[in-house]
C-alpha cells in the first residue's frame, strides 16, 4: 500500500494490486478492507495498476483527437471554466475497455460499499486544458436530504469512479480534493453544489486539500459527496480523465446510457448493471456532453 502525498503532507491512500488480485478477479480481504477504510474515512481511495497501459493510449488518442470537434460547439460544455471542458469518451468499439467499464477491482469495492444490484449511470469524463484558470470547491452531488435535516453523513450511495488516461500531477491539474469531506453536511439535496467560503475555511482550520499525483492504469474512486475542484492545468497538454458513477440499486438519476446494438452482451455482467440503451445509432458522443456553470462562453 503506497500513499501519494499532497503539498501539505496529508496522504491519499492507494492500494498495490497483485497479480493475484488480478488473476482471482477482485481483491484480497486485506487490500479490500483497506480501501473500504479508506472510502470511509478520506472519501477518496487508488487502486494502482488495474487498467491496460495500452487501452489508456488508445482513448488518450482518440479524447485528444476529439477536441477540436468539442470545442467548436457553440455550446461547447464547460465546467465553470474554460480550462475544463466535459467529455464523453467514445461508446464503442474499438475503444470498450473491461478494465475501464467492468473492472473487477473497482466492482469489488463499490459493490462492498453500496451492495447488490449496483449500477453504473455513467459514462463521461472531463479534460483538464491548459490553462491558469481553476473551479470553485463543490461536490458532485449533495446529501440526498436537506442539509438542515441532517446531523451527520448517510452511508454513501454514489461513488465517482475516474480513470486518467495519462500520469495526474499538479502540474497538469491534479485534482484539488478536500480529504474527509463527505461526512461534512454543508451540501444537501436540492442546494448549490458549490461550497460557501465560511464553509471551506472552517475546513482549511481542520484539514487543507491536497492536490495528490495518481500514476497512469490507476483508478480512483471517491465519495460523490466529497469537496473538490478542477486546477490549473499549467502544460501545453490536455489531461483527460474518465468518469463513471456506480451507484445503489435503489437510487433513481441519471440518463440511460447509449451504446451501440452490438455491444449489448459486452455489458453483461454479474454483479455490475450498466444503465443502458443499446441503439442501432446512438447519441454522437460529441455532442451528448453537458456543461456546468459557465455564465458565458469563451470567445476567440
Amino acid at each position: 500500500m503506497t500513499e501519494p502525498v499532497g503539498e501539505t503532507g496529508a496522504r491519499v491512500i492507494t492500494i498495490d494490486v497483485q497479480e493475484s488480485d488480478r488473476a482471482g478477479e477482485g481483491l484480497a480481504p486485506e487490500r479490500l478492507r483497506a480501501a473500504l477504510d479508506a472510502l470511509r474515512a478520506d472519501g477518496v481511495v487508488v487502486l494502482a495498476d488495474v487498467v491496460g497501459l495500452d487501452h489508456l493510449d488508445a482513448l488518450h488518442e482518440r479524447m485528444v483527437s476529439d477536441l477540436a470537434l468539442l470545442r467548436a460547439r457553440p455550446d461547447a460544455p464547460y465546467n465553470w471554466t474554460a480550462g475544463n471542458i466535459q467529455q464523453d469518451p467514445p461508446p464503442f468499439e474499438p475503444y470498450l475497455f473491461a478494465d475501464v467499464l467492468l473492472n473487477p477491482q473497482v466492482i469489488a469495492v463499490t459493490s462492498a460499499v453500496l451492495g447488490p444490484g449496483l449500477r453504473n449511470v455513467m459514462y463521461s469524463g472531463n479534460t483538464s486544458l491548459p490553462s491558469d484558470t481553476r473551479q470553485p470547491v463543490h461536490a458532485d452531488v449533495g446529501h440526498l436530504w436537506p442539509s438542515d435535516a441532517l446531523e451527520v453523513a448517510h452511508p454513501p450511495a454514489q461513488l465517482v469512479v475516474n480513470v486518467p488516461t495519462v500520469d495526474v500531477s499538479a502540474e497538469n491539474g491534479a485534482t484539488e480534493i478536500w480529504l474527509g469531506t463527505h461526512r461534512d453536511v454543508t451540501v444537501g439535496v436540492g442546494g448549490d453544489i458549490e461550497v460557501p467560503p465560511d464553509a471551506l475555511e472552517a475546513r482549511r482550520r481542520i484539514s487543507a486539500p491536497i492536490q495528490p499525483g495518481i500514476r497512469r492504469g490507476s483508478v480512483v474512486i471517491r465519495d460523490a459527496r466529497l469537496w473538490h475542484a478542477g486546477m490549473p492545468n499549467r502544460t501545453d497538454r490536455p489531461r483527460p480523465m474518465i468518469a463513471m458513477m456506480h451507484v445503489s440499486h435503489w437510487l433513481d438519476v441519471g440518463t440511460p446510457l447509449e451504446f451501440p446494438a452490438e455491444s449489448k452482451s459486452f455489458f453483461e455482467h454479474p454483479v455490475l448493471t450498466t444503465a443502458a440503451r443499446f441503439a442501432e445509432q446512438p447519441t454522437d458522443h460529441i455532442y451528448r456532453s453537458q456543461g456546468f456553470g459557465m455564465v458565458e462562453q469563451p470567445t476567440g
